[in-house]
């Protein structure tokens, strides 16, 4: 593992001007891959060329059609719907490995589908070695190094917590194969009553604060209201948009760094960000399409309609041309910073936070993570419609039970209500399916009161 770790981190310091050749080469090995194991793709790319030229002559695919197709879609054929659904239904697996072999995530993201990815060795060598090579490399400097070990070199993470999502998964599979990690790795639940976030976080006094946006920038409020007295280093960010003002504001209160990273459980470790606050595409082992509604490519410096993402690096489950629903913009030109790989902002992952009256707020992956983990649900939509109520949309899998997967639905966010002294905020289910916005995309978690 080590080798190949070293290996990876060698090839990531290679100058840009190799990329598209880099990507060349891992394209044809993972279409190759893909059609010769996954009965899916040998069947999508059955009237094309052997070998294409270009990943824009390959169909697009989704979510919603892979995981209809998710047995067919693996590259290993023990690799099974029913498989992974046994093992995701157990919470206390999160970081282990599904076969012994394979790491697994969920998530439900902007699509609204909920997504079951399984994740090979070499997939987690790459996210490993991009963490070291490229994202801590360029944030932190010899003097950033050298004061994180004076101070104990700890890492808070305010993630959703109690299922296989990505961050918390991979936080898991660390501690799982050292467990002495536990001493420098916190995840803190983003399910907490915020005292408590905030007496775990004080207690611990990390030097790297890492979590979900709108949990930080609560966080970051704390800390200006003298209720939390952090120091950290480098504050990062990801799962939802932060606005310039938001980011300033972070970066005055905790005095660090603040860095954004652009994740998603198809790819985790899909681009970093600068002190320009641009995100740097990690394009040696990622395409990235912007396009727009008929998936069309869309020019440098426009907002795209959706982006297209192509995994070069995990095998067993092939994302190729795959519809992530994110829109961005790349830059047209050079980023100031100086780093030559692509650059981005992302439009489509700003969330509104949930305030409820005594200016109580709860960050939206707070909620929706609690809808997404319970078994049965294959799509949600929780909509804040009145100041004191939460409305539930559900779509469920085939031969779930409504009431038994309501009941659960219900259960985990009252008690995540109660537990923030919200006793008179009500949850209701909506007999409607969730639904869309005019321009086609999905919101998960949304207010529709007036700010």
């Amino acid at each position: 593992m080590a080798d190949r770790l070293f290996s990876v981190i060698r090839d990531l310091r290679r100058a840009p001007r190799h990329l598209d050749e880099r990507q060349r080469t891992r394209l044809a090995s993972l279409v190759a891959h893909a059609r010769a194991h996954s009965p899916f793709y040998r069947s999508l790319y059955g009237s094309l060329p052997a070998e294409p030229e270009d990943v824009t002559v390959l169909p697009v695919t989704s979510k919603a059609e892979l995981m209809s197709r998710y047995d067919e879609w693996a590259t290993d054929r023990d690799v099974t719907l029913a498989g992974v659904r046994a093992f995701v239904d157990d919470p206390s697996l999160a970081g282990a490995l599904y076969l012994d072999r394979y790491q697994v995530v969920t998530t439900s993201g902007t699509s609204g589908h909920r997504g079951i990815f399984v994740q090979d060795d070499r997939m987690y060598t790459v996210l490993s070695a991009i963490t070291v090579a490229r994202a801590a490399g360029s944030w932190l400097s010899a003097r950033d190094y050298l004061s994180m070990l004076r101070r104990g070199n700890r890492v808070a993470a305010v993630w959703a917590t109690g299922g296989h999502f990505a961050g918390y998964a991979t936080a898991q599979r660390l501690i799982r194969e050292r467990p002495l990690r536990r001493r420098s790795i916190r995840v803190m639940s983003v399910h907490s009553p915020l005292p408590e976030l905030v007496r775990a976080v004080g207690e611990f006094r990390p030097t790297i604060l890492n979590g979900y946006a709108s949990a930080i920038s609560l966080l970051a409020r704390e800390q200006r209201a003298g209720r939390l007295d952090i120091r950290p280093i480098l504050v990062m960010t990801s799962a939802e948009g932060l606005s310039p003002h938001e980011r300033d504001l972070i970066r005055s209160t905790f005095r660090a760094k603040v860095r954004d990273h652009y994740a998603c459980s198809e790819f985790m470790g899909l681009a970093h960000g600068c002190d320009q606050d641009w995100l740097h595409v990690s394009a040696d082992w990622a395409i990235l399409e912007p396009v727009d509604e008929e998936y069309r490519p869309v020019p440098a410096g426009e907002p795209s309609h959706t982006v297209l993402l192509t995994n070069l690096a995990n095998r067993v489950q092939p994302i190729i041309r795959y519809d992530l629903g994110d829109s961005l913009t790349v830059r047209p030109d050079p980023c100031p910073c100086g780093n030559r790989l692509p650059a981005v902002r992302v439009q489509g992952r700003g969330s509104d936070m949930l305030v409820f009256p005594g200016a109580v707020s709860l960050p939206p992956l707070a909620v929706g993570t609690l809808v997404d983990r319970s078994p049965g649900v294959r799509m949600f939509q929780v909509v804040q419609d009145a100041p004191n109520r939460l409305t539930i949309r559900l779509l469920l899998e085939d031969g779930a039970d409504p009431d038994a997967v309501w009941t659960r639905v219900h259960q985990e966010l009252r008690t995540l209500l109660d537990g923030h002294g919200l006793t008179t905020v009500t949850v209701r289910l909506d007999t409607r399916p969730p639904t869309r916005t005019p321009g086609g995309k999905f919101r998960t978690v949304y207010s529709e009161l007036p700010t």
